[in-house]
């Protein structure tokens, strides 16, 4: 009787309900590492790890089969939102959902984010996005109960919270002596599914503000720079950083680009020195900057942490410190950048609103430079930090500045869709020339002993030849325009300027600015590397390198690319910066 009984239970089990059910809830991982397979973006361990990881969801259905289908749309729904952002991120730039984007992504404030939306819009991903909603609910209509046994229910529970969490979390705390070290591990083995990216993501996140938080209190601890001496000590001096955002040199008839945005500069060209071959570390603004104003490098990414700052440098060596931000400040905590901006001694912070609107242009920043200037203190250095051309690239510069609207001087490559984003682009670098040349007029007028240099943070990739289907920027997927950043420095007549023209062409990373910066500034110390400025006689020719310092085995060399400075298909302007001008495709990037 009792076998009879064990066999009716055997033949009544629902495998395929069972089935159902889990497909339902692998979907929102498994679609996306599905199409990353499909397309060999990555490797499988993402596609087992979401596999696994959503054996999870399986449970309180089990438990309670009766409410199956109001369980399973009670999780499925908040999984299906969280899912959004890995499945869009891949329609947009076909490549996995990375901890990096996460970062970005919750540095970022709700407009900002809309700017990128709007950019990115488009039809086909709205019926992407719909079609993938309607998948899941198809899916959904097709789980129903599946009652387990009661003895074997609470062993199934167990062996299915132990292949999707618990055998991972045992293994890495086992494995691992560091808490810390056991739970990062535990961490990236979840992550690739929903909602662990999200989760993760979010985590890091708050411990990264929280180490900036906690850097902001201690910074003043930080011990001094040893032996610092100054070639103009005892003078009047005025030192000036303009930080530009999201400019690829590429993009500058400075450089040789055929369109002329940037007039202003190419009048004054004889007065700048201008370094042709600079390169960012990283493709976004924080992680950028975190190396370029401080000793931290691609080889020693957390020294910002530990070591003086370009702020702290410079009150050192006694001088009065500015920061001017046209960057969005929500609150003066909410962004990283307020770190380096609250070292120094007075702050002006323009744009504090929630929307980023047409009415929040970088020229909001010139009356704060005046009145800084004019500041009694006999030293000063001032940092400018623009809004630059970063997207939406048509509200960076007022209705006047909008001057290329066809194809002049436009490649043939780019498309009628992409046209108006790459004219707005132009039009943003326009408008840029502008404020950056009337920064340096302003700074001439005070008949200054200084200089002022001007650095964008990273690049951007606006449909350019090399990759003419790529806008913005993707560390996982680099282009040229995304490093290539102008620099360049006007001398005022007063200022003891060294011989820097022997130095233009070299292959240089931003992440050693700091060590250019002191050199240029006549500071000396025992951490300053002169192997590592750009303008030092004892300069060291070394890998130029790019990517997430985090995971060392991707890290670039991108001294070993070509990208292309003028569009292959347009002539370079007769004028004399045509000898920056390279023709011919991008070279492959080269892992090291």
């Amino acid at each position: 009787m009792a076998t009879t009984t064990s066999t009716t239970v055997k033949q009544r089990f629902d495998w395929a309900g069972l089935g159902w059910m889990f497909l339902f809830f692998w979907y929102f991982s498994g679609v996306t590492h599905t199409l990353i397979q499909l397309t060999g973006t990555a490797g499988f361990a993402g596609f087992r790890q979401a596999l696994l990881v959503s054996a999870l969801w399986l449970i309180p259905l089990l438990l309670f089969p009766a409410r199956a289908r109001q369980l399973a749309a009670l999780i499925g729904i908040p999984l299906w939102l969280c899912s959004l952002s890995g499945f869009g991120y891949f329609l947009v730039y076909g490549q996995e959902f990375s901890q990096s984007v996460i970062f970005i992504m919750f540095e970022s404030n709700v407009t900002e984010a809309s700017e990128y939306l709007g950019h990115y819009f488009s039809w086909w991903i709205v019926l992407a996005v719909l079609a993938y909603g309607v998948g899941g609910w198809l899916l959904w209509r097709k789980v129903r109960p599946v009652y387990v046994p009661q003895p074997a229910l609470a062993v199934t529970c167990v062996a299915l919270f132990m292949l999707s969490l618990g055998y991972p979390a045992l293994r890495q705390f086992t494995k691992h002596e560091e808490f810390q070290s056991a739970l990062e591990n535990f961490e990236e083995r979840i992550e690739a599914a929903t909602p662990w990216q999200l989760v993760v993501g979010y985590r890091h996140y708050r411990m990264q503000l929280a180490n900036m938080e906690a850097l902001l209190e201690t910074h003043a601890q930080i011990p001094p720079l040893q032996n610092m001496r100054d070639q103009h000590a005892g003078q009047p001096a005025t030192l000036v950083l303009v930080i530009g955002e999201s400019t690829n040199r590429q993009r500058m008839s400075l450089y040789g680009y055929p369109r002329p945005t940037t007039p202003n500069l190419d009048k004054i060209r004889s007065e700048l020195q201008v370094f042709d071959n600079v390169v960012t570390p990283r493709p976004y603004t924080i992680e950028a900057l975190q190396q370029v104003l401080t000793f931290a490098d691609q080889e020693n990414p957390d020294l910002y942490l530990s070591t003086p700052s370009l702020v702290n440098l410079m009150k050192q060596a006694g001088y009065k410190t500015y920061w001017i931000t046209n960057q969005q400040t929500m609150t003066k905590r909410n962004t990283m950048l307020t770190t380096f901006s609250k070292q120094a001694d007075e702050q002006v912070y323009l744009n504090n609103n929630r929307e980023q609107n047409a009415s929040q242009y970088d020229g909001d920043v010139l009356e704060p430079f005046s009145k800084i200037l004019t500041d009694d203190a006999p030293r000063k250095f001032i940092v400018v930090h623009l809004l630059g051309t970063h997207m939406r690239y048509q509200y960076r510069y007022p209705p006047e500045y909008e001057r290329f609207t066809d194809r002049t001087g436009v490649p043939e490559h780019v498309t009628q869709d992409q046209l108006p984003t790459y004219n707005s682009y132009d039009n943003a670098v326009l408008y840029n020339d502008y404020v950056v040349s009337d920064l340096i007029e302003r700074f001439r007028s005070t008949d200054p002993n200084g200089f002022l240099l001007y650095l964008a943070d990273h690049g951007e990739a606006v449909f350019d030849a090399s990759a003419p289907d790529v806008l913005g920027r993707n560390e996982a997927a680099p282009t040229g325009p995304m490093y290539t950043v102008p620099f360049f420095i006007w001398n005022a007549p007063k200022w003891t300027a060294m011989d820097v023209s022997g130095s233009l062409h070299r292959p240089y990373s931003s992440s050693h600015f700091i060590h250019t910066w002191a050199d240029l500034a006549g500071l000396s110390f025992n951490e300053l590397d002169l192997s590592k400025s750009l303008v030092s006689h004892q300069f060291k020719t070394r890998p130029v390198l790019v990517g997430d310092p985090e995971q060392p085995k991707g890290l670039i060399d991108f001294s070993l690319v070509k990208p292309n400075e003028v569009q292959p298909n347009t002539k370079p302007p007769a004028s004399n910066s045509s000898e920056f001008v390279q023709k011919g495709p991008a070279a492959p990037i080269k892992a090291l």
